[in-house]
């Protein structure tokens, strides 16, 4: 460890240890909600987990969005469309349904950003978080916005609505510790494809 590295969290935490009103949706792999560290964290959409599978039980356009949404490869319709009628606050017409969240698929590395943000703290398993609360089930609450499965990855306008989502259902934060190798240095390049 280099001294000064550090986040403050000892610091933070004699303000707040976490507050469950706070949703950070994490943008990456899923996220395991069974995770024996992670489960008490997890954002649950109500509505979706007592509704009936298979329906878009809250009205929000997303069929069995109980913990979040898999965006990787689940538009049925043209991207423009979708990301044009989300920033006008227009619903699709037909509600979308995706694939499950697949945490085995992939590198883990949203379980791994998760635990950071809100693996429950004093329960005496995993690690120690920076908004995990005090094993009251006071902590922040975890929302999987899955952009990443195994070598899959969501278009741009995919990812865009998932940002969408997290907003229109709560999400306060959002996490993005992600990155590409095909690194894009100037306009030219990236208008070239």
């Amino acid at each position: 460890a280099v001294a000064g590295a550090d986040v403050g969290v000892k610091g933070a935490w004699k303000l707040t240890a976490g507050d469950p009103s706070v949703v950070v949706a994490v943008f990456d792999c899923a996220i395991n909600v069974r995770h024996e560290d992670l489960k008490d964290a997890v954002w649950v959409n109500q509505p979706e987990k007592d509704g009936q599978s298979g329906v878009d039980d809250d009205g929000n356009g997303f069929i069995d969005d109980i913990y979040g949404f898999n965006f990787v490869n689940c538009m049925a319709y043209n991207d423009e469309e979708l990301i044009t009628g989300a920033l006008e606050g227009k619903k699709p017409s037909t509600a979308i349904k995706g694939q499950p969240l697949n945490y085995k698929d992939g590198i883990g590395h949203g379980m791994h950003v998760a635990g950071i943000i809100g693996a429950t703290n004093n329960n005496g398993t995993g690690v120690s978080s920076i908004a995990g609360g005090t094993n009251n089930n006071d902590g922040v609450r975890l929302m999987t916005c899955q952009i990443f499965q195994g070598n899959a990855y969501c278009t741009d306008a995919q990812s865009a609505a998932a940002f969408i989502y997290a907003a229109d259902n709560g999400a306060c934060i959002a996490q993005c510790s992600y990155g590409n190798h095909n690194i894009i240095t100037d306009d030219d390049t990236y208008l070239n494809g």
